[in-house]
């Protein structure tokens, strides 16, 4: 294990209500929308056609947890997030952009693969957990291993979370380079998981360093892009902020304490340790995402003092709703469901040679489009045994072209989605209001984001149109295990 920073006192810390108004042109003007952020006034989106540029680098930077309104951007109460909301002002802001599904690791196997996360046996479980044996298969194709294949320096620094070492891992999936955790969560400073193991790794390697992982992430994607690179790059960058437990720069004790329980408590007491079912507040939550939106400036700053920001693509995302602590309002829904705070996601673009600043779009988008975008944009074909299920959008982003009208899919485990336009069918056999359990639902998002006013006895042509379209699609999916 190579030694580094040892010391937690020492070294923590060295590195350092008008959502409403965005769910859709309908609801309100642009204008009236970012009056109330802190960004400029947005103009609907219109691509800037007529531009050239060479292969762009893409950084990829996925949030963990973080819920549709909790960037001030997004219109945040109480969340400040300058370097996110500059991102946004300089690129396009998604207000209809959703995660694959609503656990961390079938999420990220939809952006790898760019495929429903039902295609693959590993996006059966939500989420992965420690104990499994299983991951993304090392043969399947992912936007790394194409985009290496076409060309590209590959890395991810962050949260993999879709296998296990020694079987699974990134650099047996297309990433060249590694550095992060492995599993869904851990102690932010001791970086033990809650089966008491450490979770910092360099490629496969165990990499000491007991500071606040988060500026330890953006320390390392700083040096990444600031290198002198002969090729155009991708990197995955995967925080895991701000998912539990609640601990912010500063809170090394409260860590210290958690560790000790992972690793001296019972079974059971390890086993919800990081959970942190005892701790955090609204507060709390806010201090770390702001420590993130903190860390993905400097990344930035890296960026521009590396003379490479205008030729790469910046997208930013999280990969589901939010937690206990997070605000959704006006959404419903939480992390693990398929309600619109569920599953509907922060998400920005930013392409200085390619796209115009200050600009918002409300078409539906998910995960699996930007495997399928970002591989087109970096001239990186998708391998014909393994069809995308995401649509590429760069017709829509770069050359004027509408964007692609079809129906946005997801399945968790006793729960299923569809959205078509403005329209999204939903039903779950434990829903949030008993009279609904296992009953189908359609709600209009444009009018009720909310999912409140249940129109399917006024739809119910659409709504057996959207019935059928989601069991023809989980026809071709894998069955969960019992």
């Amino acid at each position: 294990m190579t030694e580094r920073k040892l010391s937690r006192r020492t070294f923590a810390g060295a590195v350092g209500a008008g959502a409403a108004a965005a769910l859709s042109p309908m609801a309100a003007s642009t204008d009236a929308v970012a009056a109330e952020s802190s960004i400029p006034t947005e103009q609907p989106f219109r691509a800037a056609t007529g531009r050239t540029s060479g292969r762009p680098n893409i950084l990829v930077i996925l949030a963990d947890d973080l819920a549709w309104t909790d960037l001030s951007c997004y219109h945040s109460p109480n969340i400040k997030t300058p370097n996110l909301d500059k991102l946004a002002a300089q690129g396009v802001r998604f207000t209809d952009a959703y995660a694959g599904s609503s656990t961390c690791s079938p999420t990220r196997i939809s952006l790898y693969t760019g495929r429903y996360p039902g295609r693959v046996r590993a996006g059966l479980d939500e989420p992965i957990q420690e104990e499994a044996t299983v991951g993304l298969e090392p043969t399947h194709p992912t936007l790394a291993s194409l985009l290496r294949d076409a060309g590209y320096t590959t890395a991810m620094i962050g949260k993999w979370h879709c296998g296990f070492l020694p079987d699974y891992s990134p650099t047996k999936s297309g990433w060249e380079e590694f550095f992060g955790n492995f599993g869904g969560a851990m102690e932010y400073f001791s970086k033990v998981t809650r089966v008491g193991e450490y979770d910092l790794y360099e490629g496969e390697t165990p990499y000491k360093d007991l500071r606040y992982y988060t500026n330890i992430l953006s320390e390392r994607a700083g040096e990444f892009v600031e290198r002198k690179h002969r090729k155009p790059w991708l990197l995955n960058l995967n925080f895991t902020t701000p998912h539990w437990p609640w601990t912010a720069e500063g809170d090394e004790e409260e860590g210290a304490r958690l560790e000790k329980i992972v690793k001296e408590g019972s079974p059971m007491e390890a086993g919800y340790a990081l959970m942190h079912l005892d701790g955090g507040s609204v507060d709390k939550y806010r201090q770390m995402v702001e420590s993130m939106d903190r860390a993905i400036g400097k990344v930035l700053t890296a960026l521009r003092r590396s003379g490479q920001e205008r030729d790469t693509i910046v997208v930013f995302s999280s990969d589901n709703g939010g937690e206990r602590f997070s605000n959704s309002w006006p959404l419903a829904g939480k992390k693990g469901g398929l309600q619109e705070g569920s599953i509907r996601v922060p998400t920005i673009a930013r392409w200085p040679a390619r796209i115009d600043p200050g600009q918002v779009s409300h078409e539906p988008l998910f995960t699996p489009d930007w495997t399928a975008t970002l591989l087109a944009i970096g001239g990186a074909r998708p391998d014909p045994a393994y069809p995308l299920d995401g649509v590429n959008l760069s017709g829509y982003l770069l050359h004027g072209k509408d964007a692609p009208q079809r129906d946005l899919f997801w399945r968790v485990r006793d729960m299923r989605a569809l959205r078509r336009g403005k329209w999204k069918y939903y039903q779950a056999k434990k829903a949030s209001n008993p009279i609904f359990d296992g009953k189908d639902q359609l709600f209009n998002l444009t009018e009720d984001a909310r999912e409140c006013a249940n129109r399917a006895v006024h739809e119910p042509q659409l709504l057996a149109e959207m019935k059928a379209a989601w069991k023809k699609v989980d026809s071709g999916l894998l069955p969960y295990p019992s």
